[in-house]
């Protein structure tokens, strides 16, 4: 059974980088079409000097692989060893073997195309908790040795808009226009296949003489928001406990994590039924306004 879910899981991730790798080269690259990230970066700099995009892609996640395992320890280096890697190579074959094409007349057709078959990917690999150490992975190390109070989303912001000048300078702005459009269909329809993952959410306690390691570990790797509280022991001790919530599959993550450091911790986990707020498959918390007469 154990097997199986290993199978199933390497599945859903290759068939999201599969879907990626067919969306850059079938659909971006004939329209003329451009991204921010890694994509629309090596697309530019591809451009620029005149070598295959996808070599260059490919020496960009190798540069982050070893940045990862310096600047955000071994934890971080190993999530995404595996597809900093091979997703390049997934991308290297569509380059080189030149698979067909799809030209559409109407390039806002082509951007919803485009973000539709690149979101499911995306969405695939990271419901099975897995990165493909690109800008994402950048972010998190400039938010770290250089930008520590600001949010990480807002440090992607900024690298994303850095790209997006420099693919304007080559593309052209109406490039950028599209892309921003492309976004916006991405990154919804990644929201989408996370929210209909299936995986169920968690609340995970934990108390371990661990404490900072594993709060470290629920933050910076598994990227998810950690409460700390006190709890009192049958012999009155006052110990640190930490509260996370989370989905299933990273809860066992981090009981993992946690049996490495501490084999006399305590872990609980309960089924969460409704989660409201910012967080990957929570609900949105939106205000309501009720009129009183």
């Amino acid at each position: 059974m154990k097997s199986k879910s290993f199978f199933k899981s390497y599945f859903t991730v290759y068939l999201g980088c599969f879907l990626q790798a067919f969306a850059v080269n079938v659909i971006l690259k004939p329209n003329n079409l451009t991204v921010g990230g890694f994509t629309g970066l090596s697309l530019a700099l591809g451009s620029i000097v005149g070598v295959r995009f996808s070599i260059i892609y490919y020496i960009l996640c190798l540069t982050t692989l070893i940045m990862a395992f310096r600047f955000l320890g071994r934890e971080a280096g190993l999530k995404i060893i595996i597809l900093s890697l091979t997703y390049p190579l997934i991308l290297l074959v569509f380059d080189f073997l030149n698979f067909f094409t799809i030209l559409l007349d109407d390039k806002l057709l082509a951007c919803i195309c485009y973000g539709v078959c690149a979101g499911i990917g995306m969405g695939l690999v990271l419901r099975e908790g897995f990165s493909q150490g690109s800008s994402d992975t950048i972010a998190r190390i400039v938010k770290k040795l250089l930008l520590p109070h600001m949010s990480l989303g807002n440090v992607l912001l900024g690298i994303d808009i850095l790209v997006l000048l420099i693919s304007g300078a080559v593309f052209g702005m109406e490039a950028v226009l599209y892309a921003l459009v492309m976004q916006v269909v991405y990154a919804k329809v990644v929201d989408s296949i996370l929210l209909w993952s299936g995986d169920p959410l968690v609340k995970v306690t934990v108390i371990t003489s661990k404490t900072d390691e594993v709060k470290v570990y629920i933050k910076e790797v598994l990227q998810r928001g950690v409460s700390i509280g006190n709890n009192t022991d049958d012999f009155n001790s006052l110990q640190l406990k930490l509260i996370s919530i989370c989905s299933a599959k990273e809860a066992h993550a981090i009981k993992e994590h946690v049996a490495r450091l501490d084999n006399e911790a305590f872990i609980n986990m309960v089924p969460v039924t409704s989660v409201w707020g910012k967080g990957s498959g929570f609900q949105p918390l939106n205000q309501t306004k009720n009129n009183i007469k």
